[in-house]
């Protein structure tokens, strides 16, 4: 579903898109399972930056916090999908990446405060479930070292 190839054919790895966008975090040692949670999770921070701001009427805070979000979502999350391996998953990802960036870019040009709480809340299922599959990717990453011939 996901692609972690160091070239994309112009598409930086999520390692790089990370780090591009500002984030103070190591991750040359993250898996790729890792560097997608942190960015789950900067996402929701950026987001919830965002609604902070435009409480306060700090329009250029807002529109800071929301352009990044965007990056992440567009270049660090939609950017990494694998699309010939990802089956169905992978264009349901992209489809609802694609949806998050446009409510997001559509929460800044209009100020809408409920774009910023839906987004939230779809960002933080999908954490959820990242976050729920981590121990099957763990296993799987470790069941060619254990595998036993006899």
């Amino acid at each position: 579903m996901f692609s972690m190839p160091q070239s994309f054919g112009g598409r930086r790895p999520p390692a790089n898109a990370y780090a591009e966008i500002g984030t103070s975090t190591a991750t040359d040692d993250a898996s790729p399972h890792k560097l997608i949670g942190l960015l789950y999770n900067t996402l929701l921070s950026d987001i919830h930056t965002a609604r902070g701001a435009m409480q306060r009427g700090d329009m250029p805070a807002k529109a800071h916090a929301i352009s990044r979000a965007v990056r992440i979502v567009d270049e660090g999350l939609a950017g990494v999908l694998d699309m010939s391996r990802g089956g169905e998953i992978a264009k349901r990802l992209a489809a609802l990446y694609d949806y998050l960036a446009r409510r997001l870019t559509l929460a800044n040009l209009h100020n809408d405060e409920a774009a910023l709480v839906e987004c939230a809340k779809l960002v933080d299922t999908l954490k959820d479930a990242w976050d729920g599959i981590a121990a099957q990717v763990h296993a799987g990453a470790q069941a060619p070292s254990s595998v036993s011939a006899g």
